[in-house]
This record gives C-alpha cells, sequence and structure tokens, in this order.
C-alpha cells in the first residue's frame, strides 16, 4: 500500500448523468448528506463541507471536466482549518460509462507531504483506506435509487 495515495472504484448501476450530479457536490463524501443538495461544483470555489461528528472541512474545487473528471481538495487531517496545500489531500474523481451502468475510480494523495508527526499522516490514511468502501457504497446506494 502506498503511503500518499488511496485508490478505489466501484460500478454504478446508474447512468453516468446521474453519478455526475452527485459526485458533483463538492465535498459530499464528508458532509451532512441533508446540507448538499443544489450544490455544484465550479472549479475555483471554495465551501465548507460541514459533518457534525467529525467537524468542518473547508473543500476547494480544483478541476471539473463535465461529466467524466472531477478533482477537489480538502483539509482531511486538519478540521476548521484554513485549507493550504499542506494540510489537504487532492481528491480525483474519474467516471467513464460502462455497459448501462458507470464505472467511478477516486484516487485521495497527497498523505505523505501533510504536516504534523508521521503518526498522524498514517493515521488519515488508513482512516481514509477504510472509509472511501463506505463512501462509495453510500453513493452507489444514492445513484441506485429510484428517483424521487
Amino acid at each position: 500500500m502506498s503511503e500518499d495515495r488511496i485508490e478505489r472504484e466501484t460500478l454504478i448501476a446508474a447512468p453516468l448523468e446521474r453519478v455526475w450530479s452527485l459526485v458533483a457536490q463538492p465535498g459530499f463524501w464528508v458532509a451532512d448528506k441533508a446540507s448538499l443538495p443544489g450544490t455544484v461544483a465550479r472549479e475555483g470555489e471554495s465551501m465548507v463541507a460541514k459533518n457534525p461528528e467529525h467537524g468542518d472541512f473547508p473543500v476547494r474545487v480544483e478541476k471539473v471536466e463535465p461529466p467524466t473528471y472531477l478533482a477537489y481538495r480538502w483539509t482531511s487531517a486538519f478540521p476548521g482549518e484554513e485549507l493550504r496545500e499542506d494540510n489537504s489531500t487532492l481528491v480525483e474523481f474519474t467516471l467513464a460509462p460502462e455497459g448501462d451502468g458507470t464505472r467511478l475510480r477516486v484516487v485521495e494523495s497527497g498523505f505523505a507531504a501533510l504536516a504534523g508527526s508521521q503518526e498522524l499522516r498514517a493515521q488519515n490514511l488508513k482512516d481514509h483506506s477504510a472509509g472511501w468502501p463506505l463512501e462509495l457504497d453510500a453513493l452507489r446506494a444514492r445513484a441506485e435509487a429510484p428517483a424521487t
């Protein structure tokens, strides 16, 4: 396992446009889901993803290439701090049509460059390695649910 990046992917039984509409909500992977509706990623914009259990995480939209690529930077190990290069990781989502569904790949990188102790960096990587499968499962469930 790399000490700097996490890579995960999943196949979602939903069209590309549906998955894109969910992935294009900045901070969807950490924010309280009730605070997300209506938010859409715009390159260069920043927002704060609020999570009642883990804190507030500044998120900046780095790059948007609809409907196949999004990159965000967030203060993953430092909730509540202003976003900087040394306290944030880069999260990249790549979407590709596959049959009747969508292949979603996530890569989070930058753990080795985080400020703080080696223990903090290792714990952050471990937590996120365990967290991404949960977040991708939740995203898949939302994407595959009937439209309301």
